[in-house]
């Protein structure tokens, strides 16, 4: 049977390096075929070429689909059916919902249309996504859900994101309970800082990369080490850990005041 691993937003950052470390470090795991989903075929045909450099790398599909929301995750579901009815009986043996942005600034100032558009592809893309895939999954699988530190707390100049990220978190853990008796795992990834495009396009353009930015690569090694080992969240520093503890004991609206003060990102409007 054929063994499929599926990373979304493989174009750039996180979801690359989810692609091509799964390519090169995790060849025990036999995987068949890795299909790289984004909407930037140019970019994805990067990484498509990168993983066919890869010795006894898996074979590297780039799909340059839009999976936002509801109607995305049906267009992700057309893929699944298109390749049953070629391949017939196939298995997803990982999945990384990776795809996601965010946007700077407060809620008032930010357009509407784009924070619905956040919560479309974070939360709504996802949940379909993993919905269909689970008929293709078994014993062993696991998935991977790109979360964010924001979702341990509301933070003021990013009440959206971080509003879809505490759904992503929230979703994984419930999720990981219910399926243990499958022995599908489900871990979800909370970095803070990390570099990659997120700031050029949360600030549309405002601010070209993430301030203090950690290592992309290093966070998702850990990742994926985390996840294959059965646990439910992956945090790497010290520091982001710290954070979480910290979101349990200081009041929230005390978070969401103290950011919306003093934790301005900037924002150009069009």
């Amino acid at each position: 049977m054929k063994k499929i691993a599926i990373i979304t937003g493989a174009s750039s950052g996180m979801g690359r390096d989810f692609a091509i470390q799964l390519a090169k470090d995790y060849q025990y795991l036999n995987i068949d075929e890795i299909w790289l989903i984004a909407r930037r075929l140019d970019r994805l045909t990067e990484t498509e070429k990168k993983i066919t450099e890869i010795k006894g790398s898996p074979k590297a599909k780039a799909l340059s689909v839009d999976i936002a929301g509801k109607d995305g995750a049906l267009r992700f579901k057309t893929l699944l059916d298109a390749e049953k009815s070629i391949s017939g009986d196939f298995e997803i043996i990982v999945l990384v919902n990776n795809a996601g942005f965010g946007t700077y600034g407060p809620f008032e100032e930010t357009p509407v249309e784009k924070e619905m558009e956040m919560i479309d592809l974070n939360c709504t893309s996802l949940t379909g996504i993993t919905g269909f895939s689970l008929p293709y999954m078994n014993k062993n699988s696991f998935i991977i859900n790109t979360a964010s530190m924001a979702a341990f707390a509301p933070l003021g100049n990013f009440a959206v994101y971080g509003a879809t990220k505490a759904y992503v978190l929230s979703y994984s853990l419930a999720l990981a309970a219910e399926l243990k008796p499958r022995e599908i795992s489900v871990c979800a990834l909370c970095p803070g800082s990390v570099s990659t495009e997120f700031a050029n396009v949360a600030s549309n353009g405002a601010r070209k990369e993430v301030l203090h930015g950690f290592s992309s690569e290093k966070t998702v090694r850990h990742c994926l080490k985390k996840a294959l080992s059965g646990k439910h969240t992956a945090i790497l520093r010290l520091k982001w850990k710290m954070q979480a503890i910290g979101s349990r004991v200081i009041d929230a609206y005390t978070i969401a005041r103290f950011t919306y003060m003093y934790s301005k990102r900037p924002y150009k409007k069009d």
